[in-house]
C-alpha cells in the first residue's frame, strides 16, 4: 500500500516547479498512491508545513496520522547574494531533520546556480526531479512500514 502523500510546493518559480509537480504525481499516480497538494510561499516554509501537517492530527485519538509521507517540491537558483546559501542550506537541514524524527519525506527542492540547470533538472523527460522526490518518499515509506509491520 503506498499511502496518502501530501506534495508540498513552494511555487516561486511557477513555470519550474509546475513540471516538478508533473513528475511526482506521475510516479505516485503509477504507484497508486493517493495525494493532496498544498501551496507555501518558498522553500523556507516547506518544512514548516511538513511538520504541521505531520502534528496537526497527533491530538487526536480518533485520528491516525493523515499523511503516510511526504514530497517537498521547489527551486532555489543562486543570486548575487548569500540568501541562496541560507535557504538552500537551511530548508535541506530542516528537512533533514524532520526525516530522521521518522518522517518519509522526498527532498525535490532543487539548488540550482542557473535557470538552465533548473529546467533540466525539473523537465518529466530529462532528469526528473519531482519523480525522483516522489520515488524516495515512497520508499522510505516501504522501508518504514517493513521495519515497523514487517510488510511491504
Amino acid at each position: 500500500m503506498p499511502g496518502h502523500i501530501l506534495i508540498v510546493v513552494a511555487p516561486f518559480y511557477r513555470h519550474l516547479t509546475d513540471q516538478l509537480v508533473k513528475g511526482a504525481r506521475a510516479v505516485l499516480d503509477k504507484a497508486g498512491a493517493t495525494y493532496d497538494q498544498i501551496e507555501v510561499p518558498g522553500a523556507m516554509e516547506i518544512p514548516a508545513v511538513v511538520n504541521l501537517a505531520d502534528t496537526a492530527f497527533k491530538g487526536d485519538p480518533h485520528q491516525a496520522r493523515r499523511y503516510d509521507g511526504y514530497v517537498a517540491l521547489g527551486c532555489v537558483i543562486r543570486g548575487e547574494t548569500s540568501h541562496y546559501d541560507y535557504v538552500a542550506g537551511e530548508s535541506c537541514r530542516a528537512l533533514m531533520d524532520l526525516s530522521l524524527k521518522g518522517l518519509a519525506i522526498g527532498n525535490g527542492i532543487l539548488t540550482v546556480e542557473n535557470e538552465a540547470q533548473a529546467l533540466v533538472r525539473c523537465d518529466p523527460s530529462k532528469k526528473n526531479k519531482g519523480g525522483d522526490a516522489a520515488t524516495a518518499c515512497l520508499a522510505v515509506i516501504r522501508v518504514r512500514n517493513q521495519l515497523r509491520y514487517g510488510i511491504d
